[in-house]
């Protein structure tokens, strides 16, 4: 194969995206628009389009809607409300070149695709659902229920939850409720009780730590794939306290039980690699980051988080929320970074071609599938 070879069958890929969420099915106005580019909040005289990934739709989205690179923002906008929602949303999602979405449905601010929906935009593409225990959890207490019961009616959402057809994993954003520094020990009944006791009295998201520990735990016996959000994220997020190292101690207590996947990681790519290296059951992905960084820094982010991470250990998501945009643009950051670092290593003789093409199709897709026993072609 000629030089490029990598690049070239990288985009030739069919994706597994394993941690996404759907795309806003209403039109948005600039103020919507521009809420949506940004993980924090929008300031009075600045302009979200004014960031890394603000640029970087300009520059790579732009074309997707007939548009010249680096169209001004008022002419996409407008060109994208005279497209409309469904049109838009259609052309970034095929663009991606996604074969299977495992799709977060427990968060969504705004009215947004269903799994089935987002699987449909995107062609002949497949759905699955990862359910948010945080959400069971809440769903749980506002039904109604006594601190003696909370466990076992906890426990027994979460079972009906993951058996729903098409479930392939749970996931937990305790690094946005109490990070990670938490005793990594099963709670006992009584601290549960005592801890869900608090909570039902003051109400509100789950933030009790011992509650968390508990789902924590409850996942592990749950027995699907465990993602948990750490790194990046909106200002709910306290940064030094979701470094994914600071469940070292959680990770020997639960090792050969199931499958941990650090999402997101940046800036603690570094530290998910080691994790990643040294625990059997850790995975990562640098998804979220990579459409915020943009492509010209994908290969940055990428070759840190490679830098010690066996290769069967790396997976694709976007991570894409509200718009569509973030599925072509984390799409095209994830194939070109991979693609530059493994052709680079190649052309200096630190890879084989053939072993650069495997590596690409595990990261791409065949990681994925093996985690969440996905068939082979979905």
């Amino acid at each position: 194969m000629p030089r490029g070879a990598v690049h070239e069958a990288l985009a030739g890929l069919e994706l597994v995206d394993h941690h996404c969420h759907g795309v806003v099915v209403d039109p948005l106005d600039r103020p919507g628009f521009e809420a949506l580019l940004t993980e924090g909040d929008r300031w009075p005289g600045m302009s979200t389009f004014d960031t890394p990934v603000g640029v970087a739709v300009r520059r790579h989205c732009a074309p997707l809607l007939d548009l010249e690179r680096h169209a001004p923002a008022d002419v996409y906008l407008a060109r994208r409300a005279e497209l409309g929602p469904r049109e838009v949303n259609r052309r970034f999602l095929t663009a991606a070149r996604t074969g299977v979405f495992c799709v977060d449905t427990g968060f969504a601010q705004h009215r947004v695709t269903t799994v089935a929906e987002l699987a449909a935009g995107g062609g002949a593409a497949v759905g699955h659902e990862i359910v948010r225990l945080e959400a069971v959890a809440e769903a749980v207490a506002a039904r109604g229920v006594d601190a003696d019961g909370y466990a076992d009616a906890f426990r027994a959402a979460a079972l009906d939850a993951v058996r729903r057809p098409g479930v392939v994993a749970v996931k937990s954003v305790a690094a946005y409720r109490t990070g990670f520094e938490l005793d990594p020990a099963r709670p006992a009944e009584a601290e549960v009780t005592r801890a869900a006791r608090r909570w039902l009295a003051r109400g509100g998201r789950l933030d009790e730590p011992v509650l968390v520990r508990h789902l924590l735990w409850t996942a592990v016996d749950l027995g699907l794939p465990l993602q948990l959000h750490t790194g990046f994220g909106d200002h709910d997020i306290r940064l030094h306290r979701v470094d994914p190292t600071h469940l070292t101690d959680w990770l020997h207590l639960t090792a050969g039980t199931i499958p941990v996947l650090f999402l997101h990681c940046w800036p603690y790519q570094r530290q998910a690699g080691f994790l990643a290296a040294v625990f059997e059951q850790v995975y990562l992905d640098v998804g979220l980051t990579l459409h915020h960084v943009g492509p010209v820094r994908a290969r940055a982010v990428l070759e840190e988080a490679l830098e010690i991470t066996p290769f069967r250990k790396l997976l694709y998501s976007s991570d894409a929320y509200g718009l569509a945009e973030f599925y072509g643009l984390g799409a095209l950051a994830f194939r070109r970074g991979l693609g530059e670092l493994l052709q680079d290593r190649v052309d200096a003789d630190e890879l084989s071609l053939p072993d650069a093409l495997r590596l690409a199709r595990w990261a791409a897709a065949d990681n994925a599938r093996r985690v969440y026993r996905l068939p082979d072609g979905h």
